[in-house]
Order: C-alpha cells, then sequence, then structure tokens
C-alpha cells in the first residue's frame, strides 16, 4: 500500500515558547504528525534595516491534502506580521514512516 508522501512545512519564530507552542497546536489539531523545533540564526532585511537574530525553525510533517489548513492555521497563531510559511514535497520516503503521517492527519474540513 502507498501513501502520499509526507509534505514538510517550515515556519521560524523568535522564542522556544511560540516554537513549541506551534508544534503542539498543530499536532493536537491533527494538521500535523509531528513537529520539531530546532534553534538557528537568521540574517534578513525587514522595513530597510538588516537584522541577525536568534530563531527557533519549526518542521511539521503532514500532507499535500492539509496544506491549506496548516498555513491557514499557522496564519491565526504565528507572533510574526509577516511569518515565512513554506512547504517542501518530501521527493522519497520509507513507506512504513509516509504511511504513518498520512494516519495522524485530520482528513475532514473544519475550522482552525
Amino acid at each position: 500500500m502507498t501513501s502520499p508522501l509526507p509534505l514538510l512545512v517550515i515556519t521560524t519564530v523568535g522564542t522556544h515558547d511560540d516554537a513549541r507552542r506551534l508544534a503542539r497546536e498543530l499536532v493536537d489539531l491533527k494538521l500535523a504528525a509531528c513537529a520539531q523545533v530546532e534553534p538557528i540564526e537568521s540574517t534578513y532585511r525587514w522595513k530597510g534595516t538588516v537584522a541577525s537574530e536568534p530563531e527557533y525553525r519549526v518542521m511539521f510533517k503532514t500532507t499535500e491534502a492539509l496544506y491549506e489548513r496548516v498555513e491557514a492555521a499557522l496564519r491565526e497563531r504565528h507572533p510574526y506580521e509577516l511569518p515565512a510559511i513554506h512547504a517542501v514535497l518530501t521527493v522519497r520516503a520509507e513507506t512504513a514512516y509516509a504511511q504513518w503521517v498520512a494516519s495522524q492527519g485530520e482528513a475532514a474540513p473544519r475550522a482552525v
């Protein structure tokens, strides 16, 4: 049995608490099978100024079918004015793992 390949949805936030909160809420909502949090440093231009700041990257493992709902949930809960939300389709994945990711999602539409 084949399952859809996992979709990796990635965002960044400024605090560990925000990263953990987003990870927990999207997994609780069955919008992601799991979420990984890691510290990073970002350099970016914002409103004419270049800044370097510590951030936390959150990577959600979900499915393409849930992307619109994942994006909406992140936009609603994200602390940034303009959050970076990226989706990367997995090219290959171990079959049993892909099946597990797909089985964790809430397929029925519901409010985020």
